[in-house]
């Protein structure tokens, strides 16, 4: 029996998070912020916490520094109940940090990779992935180490017999380069957001994209912001609308609370609709409040503010 419903590879880091801010940041000038926020950030840690907040047994596998920051990231995943025993820590690297700069619906982002980008496929043991029944990857731009031997990873995962999922992130090269008809028969469900998605396939139109890619994809999941989310299975692809928030705190942190609310569902067999639709609520319950983690308290108050707010029922 897998000890955990989700192993969780990826980065992780510590986000400071800046809201109010007067005017764009110029060489040689200062600008002043209203609000700052030091909070567990990463993708892949946002969506781990979240993941176990919604009841599912999660562990993370990562790479941290030795310092104050490491301490933070790991006190913040335990007090959410995922399990750190597979988080490496190292003496060479810091721990990577992103600085957010928020503007209304829209942020900025530096990020300090430190070292997130040394985990390799070989501190992945076959123990590791036997623990679980799904292995998610998220950020894979951003993880060097990874990225190069992702497609025997995946492989990997599923000759063992898991389920697999990978949410790519942002690339901040904006090269976009991933060998996806290596990668996507090992792949059961693909993440990109929209904008990911076609700069990944490297044509402009959904449609087209998934033309490009239908010889070897599985399930392709496609985050579309306020128009909601997208399902391409087998040539057919459903839609679901967003449950809108008129009263948006940030939007750090919604794509992978999609990702965790899809991702729970999924583990657990439910219909995809079903799948559609609690990611595109967890998204929407992100946003009430700043930081990608802060509105999953526990999961009796996220099923009370799905009612409540968004007359939805988990």
């Amino acid at each position: 029996m897998a000890s955990f419903d989700v192993l969780v590879i990826g980065e992780l880091n510590i986000d400071i998070i800046l809201n109010g801010i007067q005017g764009f940041p110029e060489i040689g000038k200062e600008i002043m912020a209203d609000q700052l926020n030091l909070t567990l950030g990463s993708s892949s840690a946002i969506f781990a916490s979240n993941l176990s907040t919604l009841g599912m047994s999660v562990a993370i596998v990562g790479l941290l520094g030795e310092d104050s920051f490491a301490d933070s990231v790991k006190k913040s995943l335990r007090d959410k109940k995922v399990n750190t025993d597979f988080v490496v820590s190292s003496d060479r690297y810091n721990t990577g940090l992103t600085i957010v700069m928020n503007y209304g619906m829209d942020r900025a982002n530096i990020t300090f990779p430190g070292a997130m980008e040394h985990l390799t496929v070989e501190d992945i043991t076959d123990q590791m992935l036997l623990s679980c029944k799904h292995m998610h990857l998220s950020s894979i731009f951003l993880q060097k180490g990874i990225k190069k031997q992702a497609v025997h990873l995946f492989e990997r995962a599923k000759r063992l017999g898991i389920t697999t999922s990978m949410d790519p992130q942002w690339d901040p090269a904006e090269n976009w380069e991933l060998d996806l008809g290596s990668l996507l028969p090992h792949l059961d469900v693909w993440m990109p957001n929209v904008v990911e998605f076609k700069n990944i396939t490297g044509v402009p139109a959904l449609a087209d994209g998934l033309e490009k890619i239908k010889e070897y994809a599985n399930y392709v999941v496609i985050k579309d912001g306020i128009r909601g989310a997208h399902l391409w299975n087998n040539g057919n692809l459903i839609s679901k609308p967003a449950f809108l928030n008129n009263e948006v705190a940030d939007c750090i942190g919604a794509g992978d609370s999609f990702d965790a609310g899809f991702i729970s569902e999924f583990v657990k067999g439910s219909e995809l609709n079903r799948c559609l639709e609690v990611g595109n609520v967890m998204g929407a319950i992100n946003t009430l409040e700043p930081g990608g983690t802060t509105s999953f308290k526990n999961r009796e108050y996220i099923k009370k503010i799905a009612k409540e707010k968004f007359a939805f029922t988990l």
